[in-house]
């Protein structure tokens, strides 16, 4: 492979936007795989990557085996969608435990972290095969034809942050591998395969821009930059407008917290909290064995008696009025009826799954039949409002008129999630049915009575599970928007001191997962996603380690911990609302990452403050990301001090 000497890692990163190479398994057609490397986002001392391989053959490949060496001074760090051994300096890369089948007419994808020293000047891998086979495809490639230059390039669509891109396919004498998006000159972003449209984000409003795209082949050949089209984002209004991507505020309110957090839906009216927000998502929802929307009344399956049965007296309520002994609807749903009629503008929507709730969604998403029997009991059930008789919960009232939509969350299609609950390959085609399904439905239902209902998704950030998971471009064509998780990138799990909700990547920072909100926004936009339907996740609470050295800079970041810390509910958790009070800690900032963090020796907290809230919203702001969402609102003080610092930033106040 040629190597490439940019003058600098930000050319680096253009240079080897989208490098490709080919090879065939030994058990497959060499005309039929190929294996294309793929450079993204590079920093200071480090850069991520993907390999995609590509199936166009009739049968699955069911497994491979790729190993590569990378030049001196390069090395990957961590590796998702995979396992991947290194001895010196030889990389060995195979399916993950649960496998990985490159289905016919498929691909998969592996995504990766690495890092340079400084003075090197490639960092593509080098000697590499693919089950034994040569990367350049077995018997050595003579395909020196490059693909005609792509035609018909036109802008669709674009914010003051962004602009979406189409253009006409490109052809081959053997096949296209992909596209680069070049931006004055240098590639911003790649597309694989078929793709003919994505999203070039992170753009300054009211400046003009040339686009242009080149098509490239499996052999590395590529094409002429097409005929340049020019585009002026639009302008924004000087700081009263929300910014590039929009204004929504998410709050995510659990069911559960109104016992032991003492967060009721009267809360988020009281501490102004409901009057700053456009979505109110209430968690969860449970899916039966046999894949329908259910309600339980005992631990582990549901609580319908807070859901609907539970009275609230009249200092408890959102309208002042007590809930008598003969109302049909009390509970949170009643409490969030009447949250409405005082917020008129407010969308509440039911989100279905979570953590532990997700199990039944791979049975449920599986088949068209069982598909159509998932979104139609949950429409049923939370929109038309025909809730059940259960014994113990109460009141048994119609909940209709309380939802406005369903939030789909599912941890997660075709990865791991919680340790009960189940995924397959075939999820990531299935989930993007199953929206399908839910969309159909929601719409059908709108037309009947006169309304529109929402969907929305909280979708993963893990690149990986995102590779894995989601085929980003047809699912954003159904969804009003996603709200993507900021946070959980490290916590008590782990043996290091680390951030969860970094927006860039952290020099030094040990894994064994790394990445960052930058790597994740550009993993859904190079995908498809428009950044304007992105809603970026923010934590209202921090999680933390015991245990833990000063390290070389006395602020203990990435050292060793014993353990996690003590929690009030959980050990390695706990509310803004308990950390903003801890007496003896040392706050710490890394304001380009918009983290903070709190130490007082042996005990280290990472924690968003309204400070960091206000840096990640601008972060938010400047990629043209649709606004901000809050898991979850019981986290806030009383005052509603996070979410008033989000409303306050996003105002341009």
């Amino acid at each position: 492979m040629p190597r490439i000497r940019p003058a600098a890692a930000a050319v680096l990163a253009a240079a080897l936007a989208a490098t490709p190479m080919f090879a065939a398994p030994a058990a497959a057609d060499a005309a039929d795989i190929t294996v294309v490397y793929t450079e993204g986002q590079t920093w200071e001392t480090g850069y991520s990557g993907q390999f995609t391989i590509v199936n166009e053959g009739d049968s699955a490949l069911q497994d491979w085996t790729l190993e590569f060496s990378l030049p001196d001074g390069a090395s990957l760090s961590s590796i998702w969608n995979a396992e991947m051994d290194e001895s010196g300096g030889a990389y060995t890369v195979t399916p993950p435990a649960w496998g990985a089948p490159v289905p016919a007419g498929g691909s998969y994808g592996v995504g990766f972290n690495g890092s340079f020293s400084a003075g090197v000047t490639a960092t593509e891998p080098e000697s590499c095969t693919l089950d034994g086979a040569p990367c350049s495809g077995g018997p050595p490639s003579e395909d020196t034809e490059a693909p005609s230059a792509p035609a018909g390039l036109r802008a669709t669509d674009q914010t003051s942050g962004s602009v979406t891109l189409s253009w006409d396919a490109a052809d081959d004498d053997v096949g296209v591998a992909g596209y680069e998006v070049l931006r004055d000159g240098e590639v911003a972003t790649s597309t694989t395969g078929t793709a003919t449209t994505t999203t070039v984000g992170g753009l300054q409003a009211d400046t003009e821009y040339a686009f242009s795209v080149r098509a490239y082949d499996a052999a590395g050949n590529r094409s002429t930059a097409g005929d340049p089209v020019t585009v002026r984002t639009p302008a924004d209004d000087g700081g009263t407008d929300p910014g590039p991507g929009g204004d929504r505020r998410v709050g995510y309110f659990t069911q559960w917290g109104v016992y032991a957090r003492d967060y009721l839906v009267q809360d988020m009216d009281t501490s102004g909290t409901a009057e700053k927000l456009t979505h109110v998502n209430y968690a969860f929802a449970n899916v039966s064995a046999d894949g329908q929307c259910f309600m339980a009344n005992q631990p582990g399956e549901g609580d319908a008696y807070a859901d609907y049965g539970r009275s609230f007296g009249a200092a408890d309520s959102v309208d002042g009025e007590g809930d008598t002994w003969d109302q049909p609807l009390r509970g949170n749903f009643n409490q969030l009826r009447e949250l409405k009629d005082e917020h008129p503008g407010l969308k509440v929507l039911i989100s279905l799954g979570g953590w532990t709730w997700s199990k039944n969604l791979s049975d449920a998403a599986l088949t068209a039949e069982s598909r159509e029997r998932l979104a139609s009991s949950c429409v049923d059930m939370y929109l038309r409002g025909n809730l059940p008789v259960i014994d113990g919960a109460g009141g048994t009232g119609s909940a209709a008129g309380v939802f406005d939509g369903i939030d789909l969350d599912w941890e997660w299609p075709a990865s791991a999630g919680h340790p009960d609950n189940t995924f397959r390959p075939q999820d990531k085609e299935n989930f993007t049915a199953l929206v399908q399904e839910f969309r159909d439905q929601l719409d059908a239902l709108g037309a009947e009575n006169g309304r529109e209902y929402e969907l929305s998704s909280f979708m993963a950030a893990d690149p990986g599970k995102i590779e894995a998971g989601y085929e980003v471009g047809p699912l954003m064509e159904d969804f009003d928007f996603v709200t993507v998780q900021g946070y959980d990138f490290h916590g008590g799990w782990e043996d290091t001191a680390n951030h969860q909700s970094n927006l860039t990547p952290i020099p030094g920072d040990p894994g064994p997962d790394i990445y960052s909100m930058q790597e994740t926004v550009q993993a859904y936009v190079d995908r498809g996603a428009d950044p304007a339907d992105l809603v970026m996740g923010v934590p209202f609470y921090g999680r933390g380690w015991t245990g833990v050295s000063p390290g070389p800079d006395g602020d203990g970041l990435h050292q060793p911990a014993d353990g996690a810390a003590q929690g009030p509910f959980e050990n390695g958790i706990d509310d803004y609302k308990n950390l903003k009070d801890l007496s003896g800690f040392t706050l710490h900032r890394d304001e380009e990452a918009g983290t903070a963090w709190l130490y007082d020796g042996s005990t280290w907290w990472t924690y968003d403050d309204p400070a960091a809230m206000r840096q990640k919203v601008a972060w938010a702001q400047e990629q043209g990301l649709g606004g901000i969402m809050a898991w979850s609102l019981d986290g806030d003080d009383a005052q509603g001090s996070l979410m008033a610092a989000i409303d306050g930033a996003l105002d341009g106040s």
